[in-house]
């Protein structure tokens, strides 16, 4: 059998043998009977393991598709991962943020999967600040609202920016959302999904807190970003994201947008410039050198860097060192 039509191999074996009545272990890691006693959740990738861990506790078994310290947009998933997904009892992803995941939804576990992207309507991707739907000028800066335009920028989600979770309510509103889809798939436990939500509903409404008043008062609202990751947060609490990429970290700015940068990174008297953990700082420390700033990790999230820590202690950092960048008191 040659790789490409394992995967339909695969999946066709898992429906004959529901159909028989009987689930077989197909794979060793994530398979659908692999734990009677465990709901099998498969996550396309870091933050979603992460809110279904803590929502599911001991009662799912979560999979995660995205390795530690690997860049998820592109994940390409091999027959053990789609045997994953086809198994799985429920699959937690964002449709628009990895093609690959979605294609193997669509075609192994349509009735089986939550997209979160339909928890809330997802922002529009653009490089300002404030450009995001309704509260786009209220905030200024309409002369950001531009850069959308740079390649790159609507490549993702037919325009929309998929980087809900670095809102915490947001994740909030996820969470609560899971557990009812965790409650519906395991009934026996449903109130026991329902109060996980609502105890992480509280340290995420208190990291939210801490974000409000950490970054209330600052010298400076610009953060310049190596790509426009990082929309949600800024909107939540009132920054400016400065994007020297679009949405996907792989894309290599233009000379015009890289000469853009660097004039708006001096008007704006940035002392930091930002690059992520999974991508190379090699961008980031060009602009650097050439306004006199340092460089500094801001982390989107997308995927834990093998140093490990969780969702809320990487966004404890990220607040710290936006605090000693834009010089908040």
């Amino acid at each position: 059998m040659n790789i490409r039509s394992a995967p339909r191999a695969l999946a066709a074996a898992t429906t004959a043998l529901l159909a028989l009545g009987g689930v077989a272990a197909c794979s060793d890691d994530g398979a659908a009977g692999a734990d009677p006693q465990r709901v099998d959740v498969v996550a396309a990738f870091y933050p979603l393991q992460f809110v279904a861990e803590r929502i599911g506790g001991d009662a799912v078994k979560v999979t995660n598709l995205a390795k530690p310290g690997a860049e998820p947009h592109d994940l390409e998933l091999n027959p053990g991962q789609v045997g994953q997904v086809s198994e799985a009892e429920l699959v937690v992803y964002l449709k628009g943020f990895q093609p690959n995941v979605d294609e193997a939804v669509e075609q192994n576990a349509g009735d089986r999967a939550f997209d979160v992207a339909t928890v809330q309507p997802l922002m529009d991707a653009a490089a300002g600040g404030h450009e995001h739907g309704h509260e786009g000028a209220e905030h200024g800066h309409p002369e950001e609202s531009g850069k959308a335009g740079e390649p790159g920028h609507e490549e993702e989600g037919g325009g929309k920016d998929p980087h809900l979770w670095l809102d915490p309510t947001r994740l909030a509103t996820v969470g609560d959302k899971l557990a009812e889809r965790l409650g519906r798939a395991d009934p026996e436990r449903a109130a026991d999904y329902t109060a996980r939500a609502a105890a992480l509903r509280t340290e995420l409404e208190k990291l939210d807190a801490e974000f409000t008043t950490g970054l209330k008062t600052c010298q400076r609202r610009e953060i310049v970003v190596s790509h426009t990751a990082f929309g949600y947060l800024t909107e939540r609490y009132q920054l400016e994201q400065i994007g020297i990429t679009g949405l996907s970290p792989e894309n290599e700015p233009s000379p015009q947008r890289l000469a853009e940068v660097i004039e708006e990174a001096r008007e704006h008297k940035a002392t930091t410039i930002f690059f992520e953990t999974l991508v190379s700082p090699k961008v980031a420390q060009t602009i650097a050198d050439q306004v006199g700033a340092k460089t500094a990790v801001l982390d989107p999230l997308e995927g834990l860097s093998t140093d490990g820590g969780d969702y809320l202690s990487v966004m404890r950092t990220n607040l710290q060192t936006l605090r000693t960048a834009l010089s908040c008191s």
